[in-house]
């Protein structure tokens, strides 16, 4: 018998070995508003052309479809773009496929860092099936090609957008009403989206706002007045009749100062039109110079009169100067911010200061929901920032031994040889489980080849044999992962040692030590503190600040 080539029996292991490795693979779709009328690039098309292709690629296994519909290829924080980022970064995705290079995006610089730099990183193919772009096959000239067509996915986008604009902009001086949604008060004509009409239902709420901030009452005072008739906020509102999808958009569902301010300064209740207050730049929306904005008088029926609209013009101009002509000391800085609440009703606390005759200003955060939202909505008091300091400092000391203990243990486990020599062990074992699945695997071939198994056995075996090797592998990365999260544990506790111990020598905070360490403080009534750590807290950190003043008190006096 003749004596087999050795190149040709490495050759085929290869090959064999690249065969039971399937490759992941994932299907990218969008579709753009401006693609609407281009069938080609319709969601059913781009998938058809996708499916086609992972058929003639018998090496593919589909693993999920990503549909972005109506997203713009200008930016990348696409709902559906970012879940299949999420499912790379979890190790889910070995392959990204897509129509074209302008469906994964048209910003030439960010679609060049995904194919260039993060595609590659995460060892993820890339593959454009009409361009022909594919990473694992690129030829001398693709990369300037890749670079030449980002540029010009990149201008059509611009230009696309320009035109929307220009249309958007020319529709205004004409009168016509550009927004997707009506302004508060008003409704969009059944038979015209481009006209408003006044809306029975929250006009009178509108007329309410003028009439009683132009005769004395404070906006906060407004706010409680509508609070109390449970009359909807504008974004309620918008919620409750579809307007507004997102049930994240209308906030606590409570009226603020903001929202009356902004009703108050919008003369599109006096029967104009006022249009281009904003300007989308650098993908950001900035506020326009008002001589810039595009009004139109008479366009829809009026809600107030333009003179109840000067009068309360100028009452918040007299507010402004006089706040601006008051001689204010700055306010110290506020440590606490986005970290402190009230423990009885839930909203934030409010920082706020009084001076005194022999001590200067003293810091105090109190509760607002019975000034500005709702009158009786919550009986919480206040709590001064000095004894706050001293619970919060006498608390996080006693957290130092907590830390300490658990860093020792990680280090512990981390130095400790048994477990080492175990955590190898294991590893290699795993190893050889491989190993022998791809003796087998590599075997196959030459058993079909044989006739010692037939055509059906033989993709049934490797697809076995394969898929316990992909298996494996995975939990080679689990095991390696586990090392790899407590060693960044062991440095996360020694950072959060070192900022304990800062606090412990200076006996002071600072905001970035309440960053590093506090997940959030909520108070309650009686001045009850209550502590959340940003580890997992084994210390019952709830103290009576008033437990903590006094006791410090003692201990000076004695």
């Amino acid at each position: 018998m003749a004596r087999k080539s050795r190149k040709n029996i490495t050759d085929r292991q290869i090959e064999i070995l690249n065969i039971a490795q399937y490759i992941r693979t994932a299907e990218y779709v969008r579709l753009s508003v401006e693609d609407n009328d281009n069938k080609g690039n319709s969601i059913e098309n781009q998938k058809l052309i996708l499916d086609d292709y992972i058929a003639h690629n018998s090496d593919m296994r589909l693993v999920d479809v990503y549909i972005d519909n109506g997203a713009t290829g200008t930016n990348f924080q696409r709902p559906e773009f970012q879940r299949m980022i999420d499912d790379i970064e979890n190790g889910k995705i070995d392959c990204v496929i897509v129509k074209d290079l302008s469906r994964l995006g048209r910003n030439s610089i960010d679609t060049g860092f995904y194919i260039d730099r993060y595609f590659p990183e995460k060892k993820v193919r890339f593959i454009a099936v009409n361009d022909n772009f594919d990473t694992e096959a690129l030829s001398n000239g693709d990369e300037m090609l890749l670079y030449i067509k980002n540029i010009i996915n990149e201008a059509y986008a611009l230009d696309i957008g320009k035109k929307i604009k220009t249309q958007a902009r020319q529709a205004m001086r004409d009168g016509q009403y550009v927004s997707a949604r009506p302004k508060y008060g008003y409704l969009k004509d059944p038979n015209d989206c481009h006209k408003l009409i006044v809306n029975p239902e929250t006009a009178p709420v509108v007329r309410l706002i003028f009439e009683l901030f132009n005769g004395g009452t404070a906006m906060n005072e407004i706010c409680l007045q509508l609070n109390e008739r449970q009359i909807p906020t504008p974004s309620v509102y918008g919620y409750q009749k579809g307007y507004i999808t997102s049930k994240k958009s209308i906030g606590n569902g409570l009226w603020q100062t903001m929202t009356i301010r902004q009703i108050l300064t919008h003369e599109i209740y006096t029967g104009k039109l006022v249009q281009g207050r904003s300007d989308s730049v650098a993908k950001k929306q900035t506020a326009v110079d008002k001589d810039k904005w595009i009004i139109v008088p008479n366009t829809h029926e009026a809600i107030i009169s333009q003179e109840m609209f000067d009068k309360a013009q100028e009452r918040i101009e007299q507010l402004k100067n006089k706040h601006k002509n008051l001689s204010v000391t700055p306010y110290t800085e506020n440590i606490w911010k986005g970290k402190i609440f009230c423990g009885e009703c839930g909203r934030p606390l409010h920082r706020q200061r009084q001076k005194r005759v022999k001590t200067g200003y003293a810091y105090s955060l109190m509760c607002l929901t019975n000034t500005r939202y709702k009158r009786g909505g919550c009986d919480n008091g206040s709590i001064l920032e000095k004894d706050l300091l001293n619970v919060v400092i006498t608390s996080i000391k006693a957290q130092a031994s907590v830390l300490a203990d658990r860093k020792n243990l990680i280090f512990h486990s981390l130095t400790d040889k048994k477990r080492i020599e175990e955590h190898q062990a294991q590893l290699k074992d795993l190893r050889a489980y491989i190993a022998k699945n791809q003796n087998f695997l590599n075997s196959l071939y030459e058993n079909l080849v044989n006739g010692v198994i037939s055509q059906e056995e033989y993709h049934a075996m490797r697809i076995d044999y394969g898929d316990k090797i992909s298996d494996t592998v995975k939990r080679i990365k689990e095991v390696e992962t586990k090392q790899t999260e407590l060693e960044k544990q062991y440095n996360q506790y020694c950072d959060l040692s070192d900022a304990v111990s800062s606090i412990i020598k200076n006996n002071t905070l600072t905001k970035e030590l309440i960053n590093k360490l506090i997940e959030r403080i909520d108070i309650y009534k009686g001045k009850r503190v209550e502590i959340t750590y940003s580890f997992n807290n084994e210390y019952e950190s709830e103290v009576s600040a008033d437990e903590i003043h006094h006791s410090h008190l003692s201990e000076v006096i004695g």
